[in-house]
């Protein structure tokens, strides 16, 4: 991941890739114009605050959107349980694999998936993982407490693995998080996190995990080369239009989708609540410009003023080639987890996503934003779906 996140101090250096954490942000002027042309309902934006969890907060509000949309409740279900469950699981794989292995607080769309159909989950009224003194997240101190453990343990410094380490790793969640819940009272009702995911309108199998890489073969599947894919989790590849084609049809028929991407780009401008791919300025062709102006500049300054937008520009045209060229040199890095509910045209006719995130509501558009199609192509690393939401041809072409 490119952005360094300062909060987590010098233990942690820098995260990896799908562990973005929410920065400082405050409503800003802006010249977009946008009109919303789907806007699909959502439960609240929540706030992530100070931790690693993206993943977590993207996947629990697409699920409970889901819910929704098949006929349930209003919901609000604790994403430090699923927090909780992936960091066992992965300091069991950390030690498992003699620490040649991701341990992070980071993690991917098939995350939320996979501890709901292991273990459940539970309302955030039960389980909201707030135990050390604090009213929102904040996981610096935990993370590094963490990452130390679990090293230390992998290290054997008595030569083989104790039996009481996964206790004490226990310690450290429940000092934090608060003890796991066994059974819990909700709306009348006793249930284990296990019995509560059960009672859920969703079939978990249902949601299919995609993405668009050359350097695999198309209508196969293949596990995502990023460091916070730590369960080698395997994600259908198909060709970019395609890719492009089935986020349309879910959103055309109601089908909200878990978006990550790379928020590390120049050209995604959080307070200003968009996110572009400006074209590069052509040194080439400045007949009539500014041109000695613009050749003095250093490589930097011409970045700086690329990416100095306040409204609308042209945008690069983004293929398959161009798209993967990016993947392969590590520009585009795995860095966020999303929701997109809907599209958009901004005041000059270019279309938008729209984007849900979990950096709170102190910004423009109180917490969602909007992704322009060139940014969305260069800039998806994967996405999940209703299966119901891909069309017809395609599926076929996956054999789901």
């Amino acid at each position: 991941m490119k952005k360094i996140i300062s909060a987590l101090g010098a233990a942690i250096i820098a995260l990896p890739s799908f562990a973005q954490t929410a920065p400082d942000s405050a409503k800003c002027d802006t010249a977009f114009v946008f009109t919303d042309i789907i806007s699909l309902p959502t439960t609240s934006v929540k706030d992530q605050n100070k931790s690693g969890t993206c993943w977590c907060f993207a996947g629990t509000s697409y699920f409970e959107n889901e819910i929704r949309r098949l006929g349930g409740d209003s919901l609000d279900i604790s994403e430090m349980f699923t927090v909780r469950k992936c960091y066992e699981d992965k300091a069991d794989r950390y030690v498992r694999l003699y620490g040649q292995t991701n341990f992070a607080p980071g993690g991917s769309l098939l995350d939320v998936p996979y501890v709901w159909k292991r273990y459940g989950a539970v309302p955030e009224e039960v389980y909201r993982g707030l135990n050390y003194g604090e009213e929102k997240h904040v996981h610096g101190e935990l993370d590094a407490v963490l990452a130390a453990y679990v090293k230390a343990v992998a290290a054997k410094p008595d030569k083989k693995i104790s039996t009481a380490w996964k206790k004490g790793l226990s310690g450290v969640l429940d000092a934090y998080f608060g003890e796991l819940p066994q059974t819990f009272e909700y709306k009348g009702r006793t249930y284990t996190p296990q019995s509560y995911a059960a009672s859920l309108p969703i079939k978990l199998d249902d949601y299919i995990p995609l993405t668009s890489f050359s350097h695999h073969p198309f209508y196969e599947t293949f596990a995502v080369e990023v460091p916070d894919n730590w369960l080698w989790g395997q994600y259908y590849n198909v060709p970019l239009d395609e890719f492009q084609a089935i986020v349309d049809n879910a959103l055309k028929n109601g089908f909200t989708l878990v978006w990550a991407a790379d928020v590390s780009e120049g050209g995604f401008k959080w307070t200003k609540g968009v996110a572009l791919m400006p074209k590069d300025v052509d040194q080439g062709n400045m007949e009539g410009t500014e041109l000695a102006r613009w050749v003095k500049l250093s490589d930097k300054d011409r970045q700086s003023k690329r990416f100095d937008f306040n409204g609308p520009v042209e945008e690069m045209e983004v293929d398959q080639e161009l798209r993967q060229t990016m993947f392969d040199n590590q520009e585009t890095t795995d860095d966020h987890g999303m929701e997109i509910v809907g599209v958009a045209k901004d005041q000059n006719g270019n279309r938008y996503y729209k984007v849900k995130n979990s950096w709170d509501t102190n910004q423009v558009y109180d917490g969602f934003f909007y992704v322009s199609e060139p940014y969305f192509r260069a800039k998806t690393m994967n996405i999940l779906v209703h299966r119901d939401a891909i069309p017809k041809e395609i599926a076929k072409k996956l054999k789901l």
